[in-house]
């Protein structure tokens, strides 16, 4: 073989080490610190419908009315852990600390789901888990589904309810 051919092999074997090394380092630093999560334009938000469930027996009156002021866990690690939502306008669910409610299992995700208010409405977006967010049994999309105070959430191996 040619000097030059060698040379060329040498680079190339070269370029592709360094692709593989890229690589490993992106994948790394995606698992690590997550993956950035775009803000939902305003309008999507508004435009979320409500989820198609079977009948089930009529809530009282009087929860459609409030709002809700609180997050509660019903089951998970952190039973009983109560999460006031103020005045807050949303609240990020996931693994990662930079949450605003953390859940440290294998089955969440880092950047997992997102609750969020627009006026006395909260809604609920999965933000593409791998293993899905799910709102009164049922798995959600990504799209913003409206939540009812009292409706079990579950999170990876966490389940919450909106409360008044």
């Amino acid at each position: 073989m040619s000097e030059l051919v060698l040379l060329v092999l040498r680079i190339g074997f070269l370029v592709l080490l360094w692709f593989f090394v890229f690589g490993v380092v992106y994948s790394l630093r995606a698992d690590l610190f997550g993956v950035r999560v775009r803000k939902m334009p305003a309008g999507e938000a508004a435009a979320a419908a409500p989820v198609q469930r079977a009948p089930q027996a009529p809530r009282p009156a009087a929860a459609s009315v409030k709002t809700a002021s609180r997050l509660v866990i019903t089951s998970g690690p952190k039973v009983g852990l109560e999460v006031p939502l103020g005045t807050a306008d949303s609240l990020s669910i996931g693994r990662s600390s930079e949450s605003g409610l953390v859940i440290r299992d294998d089955y969440t995700s880092s950047h997992h789901a997102r609750l969020s208010k627009r006026g006395d409405i909260w809604t609920l977006q999965d933000l593409g888990s791998t293993n899905g967010t799910f709102l009164d049994g049922e798995r959600l999309s990504e799209k913003p589904v409206q939540i009812q105070i009292g409706t079990p959430i579950k999170v990876g191996a966490t389940t919450f309810e909106l409360r008044a």
